[in-house]
């Protein structure tokens, strides 16, 4: 089972060896903000890649929270919600809204020191008050999205709507840009 809102509903693809010590503060961290399912997956399969190719979710659909630093003193941190169908702007949107000379992608340690998750299962839901949380315009427009759940084993599946919710939030035109083809 899955648990989407307040009720429950049946999922073939349900692994039985998620890690549930993180669900009850994502749950707290989801009540009251609309319908979300939360889906278990195996941690070894948590990056987004893996997740999508594992459980037949589409990329375009996976919407990642990434921890950015402007390097600064102090340095000065930004999360953002980016589709990995994207390329998160680093060098020119992200420094020119830190207001920093240099940005760049904050290390695992600095992502578990801002937010307390793990990269591969960073959500934008229960981060820090002093984290400004920076979503991509072009989140706002898919159907659902496949967000982190605040571990590696559980990822949260929303309508993009789910994120106006959140304090801190701004939705950002040109964010990220499509990676290239190939």
């Amino acid at each position: 089972m899955i648990l989407v809102g307040r009720a429950t509903v049946p999922c073939v693809t349900r692994t039985t060896d998620a890690d549930d010590s993180g669900r009850p503060a994502l749950e707290a961290a989801l009540a009251g903000r609309g319908d979300y399912e939360l889906f278990t997956c195996d941690p070894a399969l948590a990056d987004t890649a893996a997740f999508c190719a594992a459980y037949g979710f589409d990329p375009a659909d996976s919407a990642n929270t990434i921890v950015v630093i402007g390097k600064s003193d102090p340095p000065v941190y930004a999360a953002c919600v980016v589709l990995a169908s994207h390329r998160l702007d680093v060098n020119r949107v992200v420094k020119q809204r830190l207001g920093t000379r240099k940005a760049s992608f904050a290390s695992h340690d600095e992502t578990r020191q801002q937010t307390g998750m793990e990269i591969g299962g960073v959500t934008a839901f229960g981060l820090p008050d002093h984290l400004p949380l920076w979503v991509d315009a072009a989140v706002m427009d898919r159907e659902r999205i496949v967000l982190g759940g605040g571990s590696r084993s559980w990822k949260v599946i929303a309508t993009p709507a789910i994120l106006r919710t959140l304090p801190n939030v701004e939705i950002v035109e040109d964010l990220a840009a499509p990676r290239p083809t190939d």
